[in-house]
């Protein structure tokens, strides 16, 4: 299985980050916020980000418009005006995202998706992109805030717990796909929310 990374930047400065992700010997940065912005932490701005990446010999790559977790289409939204990352995992835009990170994992790169969220329970790039990523035989990784690792396993084994709903008679893979729509139903970015991606 190949693997790819995770992490969140949250409130880390740039050089608390820098090695977190050396230690994992990331090659390549892909930027998964929707919005590669941050207002708390300016280092983390796209244009500023990409300079201090590539210092380090780091690439940068944008995919938010294919990976992000948001969407500018009304339908995308269920009933509660959450992102419904179901539909969002069915368009082409998604899927060419992940055929490009595909393809740099075929090219020897060492890959580490990157959003703002400081825990993966919290973040889509766990909830909607690491599950699929999953599901292509892809082992992927979480570097947690204080630089220990979680597998997405250990990340789903600890939302089934968590999830009371979560029918225990049934498949597992039910149960797994329940215990997702469960917590994107309490996590996934909201409508009528004006608070931004940081």
């Amino acid at each position: 299985m190949s693997e790819i990374f995770t992490i969140g930047h949250s409130t880390h400065n740039f050089s608390f980050f820098l090695e977190l992700i050396k230690k994992q010997n990331i090659s390549v940065v892909v930027d998964v916020r929707s919005s590669p912005y941050s207002g708390m932490n300016p280092d983390f701005n796209k244009e500023t980000l990409v300079g201090l990446l590539k210092k380090e010999g780091i690439q940068y790559v944008y995919l938010g418009n294919e990976l992000g977790g948001r969407s500018d289409n009304p339908d995308f939204f269920d009933s509660n005006e959450r992102v419904n990352y179901n539909l969002l995992a069915k368009t082409e835009k998604f899927k060419e995202g992940l055929n490009r990170l595909e393809k740099g994992v075929k090219k020897g790169l060492t890959v580490c998706l990157m959003c703002s969220e400081k825990r993966p329970l919290d973040c889509h790039r766990s909830i909607l992109v690491a599950r699929h990523l999953v599901e292509r035989q892809y082992d992927v990784t979480h570097i947690l805030e204080d630089g220990k690792l979680e597998g997405q396993k250990e990340l789903v084994d600890s939302m089934i717990k968590k999830e009371p709903n979560t029918d225990l008679f049934k498949s597992e893979e039910d149960q797994i796909a329940e215990a997702y729509d469960l917590r994107a139903s309490k996590m996934a970015y909201k409508k009528k929310e004006n608070k931004e991606e940081w």
